[in-house]
C-alpha cells in the first residue's frame, strides 16, 4: 500500500479511482468464469444483427460479403484483445486500478475531455441498441401472427399486422426486467438469451440449406442484387457494411463482461479467451446464415432472413425460431442496458450521497421469489429508459436502416479509435514505432469504411422516413 498511496498524492485522479475501487470491492464478489463470459458476450453479439445478414450479403455478392463478415470478425478479435487489457491499470494482469466500466477505462487512461466525447457516443450506442433490439422484437413478434395467418388464410393472404401493440408488450416487460441490480445478477437470464441465439440461429441456418436443396441450385451472383442505378448500389452497399458492423462489436460491454470474472487467473486472459471463443462461434454462425440466405433467396432474400417470410412452412418452426428471437432479444436488452443502469446509479449515489430517494432500498418479499431491494431511482428511471427506446422504436421502425446508421456510427469511435489509444497508454507505445504505426493504419481504414457505412445509412433512413 506505500507504493500506492505515494502514487494518489502524485495524481488526484489516481488517488480517487483507488478510493472508489477499495469501496467497491468491498461489495462485489466476482464468481464470473471463462462460459459465463462467453453466454453475455453471445448474448450480446449474436442479436437483431444477424437476422439481416442475408440481406447484406445479397446487396455485397458472393465475392463482397464472406470477405465482409470475415473482415468485421478479425477488427472485433483485434480490439477486444486490446480492451481486455484495459481492465486492469497500470499492469494488464495485476494492476491494483479496476476500470469497471469502458467509461472508467476512458477516463483513468485519457482524460476527461475523451470521457465527455466517449460517454455520448457509448450512451448514444447503447440507447440504440435498445431501440434496435425493440423493433426487432416487435417484428418477430408479429412474424408469429404473420405465419399462423397464412398457415391459416394461404400465402397470397392479406395478413397485415401493425407493429406498435408488439412494442408496448416488449416494453412492459423491460420494465420488469430492468429491475434487475446490475450485470453480476443476471449471468442467468444471459445464459437463457444465449441458448435461444444458439436456437434461431441454428433454424435460420437449416432453413436456408433446405430452401437452396429445394431450389436445386444456389442463387445470387457475384456482384450480389441488382439495382436500378449505380447509385442505388453503393447506397444499397454502403447500408450491408452498416449492418455488419452493428452485427458485431461488443466493446462497449466487454469491461463491464470482464469485471463479472473471478481470478486467477488474470481476468484478460480469461476474457480474450472468452472473445476467441465467441467470435469463432458466431461467425459460424453469421456466415452460414448469411451466405446460406442469400443463397437460398436470390435477389429477393428478405431484410429479416426470419420475418421477411422468405419461410412460409413448417410455420411452427418459424414461430417457434421468432419466439426465441424475442427471448433473446429480452436478455440482449438487458446486456446492452445495465451499462446505462450502473452509470446513472453511481453517478447519482456520488452526486447525492444523503439523498434517500437515490440511496435508500425498501426490502420487498414477493410470493414464490425471493425478497427484492427495492431502490427508487432505479424504478423511475430504469421505466422512463425503457419507455423512451419504446417511443422512439415506434417512431423508426425500419430494422435494416436502424440497425445500419447504429452500426456505422458507434463502430470506430469505440470499438476501434478509443481502444487502440488505451492500449497505446497501457502498453506505453511511443509514437511512430513498429506497433503504433501499424495500429494507427487498422484505426484509419476502419474510419474510412464506418464513414462509407453511415452515409449510406443515413440516406437509408431519410428515404424510409419520407417516402
Amino acid at each position: 500500500m506505500g507504493d500506492e498511496g505515494e502514487a494518489a498524492e502524485k495524481s488526484p485522479l489516481l488517488g480517487e479511482f483507488l478510493k472508489e475501487a477499495d469501496e467497491s470491492e468491498r461489495k462485489i464478489i466476482r464468481t464470473g468464469t471463462l462460459w459465463t463470459a462467453v453466454a453475455h458476450v453471445i448474448t450480446g453479439v449474436i442479436g437483431s444483427g444477424v437476422l439481416s445478414l442475408g440481406w447484406s450479403v445479397a446487396q455485397l455478392g458472393w465475392a463482397g460479403g464472406p470477405i465482409a463478415l470475415l473482415f468485421f470478425a478479425g477488427v472485433t478479435l483485434v480490439q477486444s484483445s486490446l480492451l481486455a487489457d484495459c481492465y486492469r491499470s497500470p499492469d494488464p494482469e495485476c494492476g491494483h486500478i479496476r476500470n469497471r466500466s469502458y467509461m472508467e477505462a476512458i477516463k483513468l487512461n485519457l482524460g476527461e475531455k475523451c470521457l465527455w466525447v466517449c460517454g455520448f457516443f457509448q450512451h448514444t450506442g447503447l440507447f440504440g441498441c435498445g431501440v434496435a433490439y425493440t423493433i426487432t422484437a416487435a417484428t418477430s413478434m408479429r412474424a408469429i401472427k404473420k405465419s399462423d395467418c397464412y398457415h391459416k388464410e394461404g400465402h397470397e393472404a392479406p395478413c397485415a399486422y401493425g407493429d406498435n401493440f408488439y412494442m408496448l408488450m416488449f416494453g412492459l416487460v423491460q420494465i420488469v426486467f430492468s429491475q434487475i441490480p446490475d450485470f453480476h445478477n443476471m449471468a442467468w437470464l444471459s445464459i437463457l438469451a444465449a441458448i435461444m441465439s444458439f436456437s434461431y440461429s441454428f433454424i435460420g441456418f437449416a432453413l436456408g440449406i433446405a430452401k437452396v436443396i429445394g431450389n436445386g441450385r444456389i442463387k445470387g451472383g457475384i456482384g450480389g442484387i441488382h439495382v436500378a442505378t449505380p447509385a442505388q448500389k453503393v447506397w444499397r452497399v454502403s447500408q450491408a457494411l452498416g449492418d455488419i458492423a452493428f452485427a458485431y462489436p461488443y466493446s462497449i460491454i466487454l469491461l463491464e463482461i470482464e469485471d463479472t470474472l473471478k481470478s486467477p487467473p488474470p481476468e484478460n486472459k480469461t476474457m480474450k479467451k472468452a472473445s476467441m471463443i465467441s467470435i469463432f462461434i458466431t461467425t459460424f454462425f453469421y456466415l452460414c446464415c448469411g451466405c446460406f440466405g442469400y443463397a437460398a433467396f436470390g435477389d429477393d432474400t428478405p431484410g429479416n432472413l426470419l420475418t421477411g417470410f422468405g419461410f412460409y412452412e413448417p410455420y411452427w418452426l418459424i414461430d417457434f425460431a421468432n419466439a426465441c428471437i424475442v427471448l433473446h432479444l429480452i436478455g440482449g436488452y438487458q446486456v446492452y442496458s445495465q451499462p446505462v443502469f450502473s452509470f446513472v446509479d453511481r453517478w447519482f449515489s456520488a452526486k447525492f450521497p444523503n439523498n434517500g430517494f437515490v440511496n435508500n432500498f425498501y426490502r420487498i418479499k414477493l410470493p414464490l421469489l425471493p425478497p427484492y431491494r427495492l431502490n427508487l431511482l432505479r424504478l423511475c428511471f430504469r421505466t422512463l429508459y425503457v419507455a423512451t427506446t419504446t417511443g422512439l422504436a415506434m417512431f423508426f421502425p425500419y430494422f435494416n436502416q436502424v440497425l445500419g446508421l447504429l452500426g456505422a456510427f458507434n463502430f470506430w469511435p469505440l470499438a476501434i479509435y478509443f481502444p487502440v489509444e488505451m492500449y497505446f497508454i497501457q502498453r506505453k507505445i511511443e509514437p511512430w514505432t513498429k506497433g503504433w504505426i501499424v495500429l494507427q493504419s487498422f484505426s484509419a481504414v476502419c474510419l474510412l469504411v464506418s464513414i462509407f457505412a453511415l452515409v449510406g445509412s443515413v440516406e437509408g433512413v431519410l428515404a424510409e422516413k419520407l417516402s
